[in-house]
């Protein structure tokens, strides 16, 4: 492939997630151009980014388009084949989380990209979230002492299900492929692979076909983390909790930028990612309690990292191989709960 500076970029599926967050992020970045996008009904993107070539479905794209990246934002089941299929005509590939629904899948993906060389890799925004960088702050500098425990929740009240793909009988569907895979990754970044997890997994809400809650435990001998979310809570929870031997972290609320990308707003400026200080989280240490500033959260650094590692080779900040083991501890999460056993790192192979 003879790439152009910048790369030449194609979003397949212009759905919700794509509209208001990955597109804004590809315009924004400088060694990427948005030209082509498939949407199988409308022309939504090129009339928010005029000269954007709509194709009515993924085959066109690949046998008529020009792009040398492609980010595919569609329902997870689509994901494997529709990568699979770009990796072999030579695109580089960028896939919303999950990669895919199955490990296997996802390590087939490795095995074609590393023989063509190619960049394919899973979108994990939320490394990129204010609190999640202001707790790996915390964990170098030592201000907490020697951490022991992690909580991480994402909570929401939603009792009437919603009429969305991840809520319906379709293959990746649930929260613990959607908001699971997020809070798992970033306790892996964080301490790497456990030694065993443990989890209950439910649907919570009547008559519903997707699980709407989890409660997942990740054991690491002498520490632990607890990633849980939950469709029912209409009460604030932390979304961080940290415990460490000379004191405790704890955060309530969202990453700012969530709420922007769906205002509309454009990832730019130099107040973009930035927390209001009343919104901070607290450092409670044995004689006092403190404000700790929130970290900016820069979504903008996935998509940057992405161009620089097609185009000079820096390293990837997302490797797929991270993704591969999320899923296998997805996986091992699911046959968890519903055999009622912890599962260790040798039976889920991650």
């Amino acid at each position: 492939m003879n790439l152009t500076k910048p790369i030449k970029t194609a979003i397949v599926g212009f759905g919700a997630v794509a509209e208001k967050m990955h597109a804004p992020l590809i315009d924004v970045c400088p060694d990427l151009d948005l030209v082509e996008v498939v949407e199988r009904h409308s022309n939504l993107c090129e009339q928010q980014y005029p000269g954007v070539k709509t194709f009515r479905s993924f085959k066109e794209l690949l046998s008529q388009g020009r792009s040398e990246l492609i980010v595919i934002t569609t329902p997870n089941e689509f994901h494997f084949p529709m990568a699979k299929l770009a990796l072999e005509a030579g695109k580089h590939v960028v896939v919303d989380k999950p990669i895919t629904i199955h490990s296997w899948q996802a390590e087939e993906l490795q095995k074609l990209a590393s023989e063509k060389g190619l960049i394919c890799t899973a979108f994990q925004n939320r490394r990129f979230d204010g609190d999640f960088r202001t707790i790996q702050e915390i964990l170098q500098n030592g201000s907490l002492g020697k951490v022991h425990y992690i909580e991480s929740h994402f909570d929401r009240f939603r009792p009437q299900p919603r009429d969305n793909w991840r809520e319906k009988e379709v293959p990746g569907n649930g929260i613990t492929y959607d908001l699971g895979t997020h809070l798992i990754d970033q306790i892996c970044v964080l301490w790497g692979a456990p030694e065993s997890i443990t989890a209950t997994i439910r649907k919570q809400r009547p008559q519903v076909v997707a699980d709407d809650y989890f409660d997942i435990q990740l054991d690491y001998g002498n520490r632990l983390a607890r990633v849980t979310a939950g469709v029912l809570v209409n009460a604030p929870t932390p979304k961080f909790l940290v415990l460490g031997e000379k004191g405790t972290y704890q955060k309530f609320g969202l990453d700012v930028q969530e709420a922007a990308f769906k205002e509309g707003r454009k990832p730019e400026g130099e107040n973009w990612g930035l927390e209001e200080a009343d919104k901070w989280g607290k450092v409670y240490l044995e004689e006092k309690t403190d404000s700790y500033p929130t970290l900016r959260g820069d979504y903008r650094f996935f998509y940057n990292n992405i161009a620089k590692a097609i185009l000079p080779g820096e390293p990837l900040l997302v490797r797929l191989e991270e993704a591969i083991m999320v899923l296998k501890l997805i996986e091992s999460a699911f046959l968890s709960s519903e055999q009622k056993k912890t599962i260790t790192k040798s039976e889920g192979g991650w």
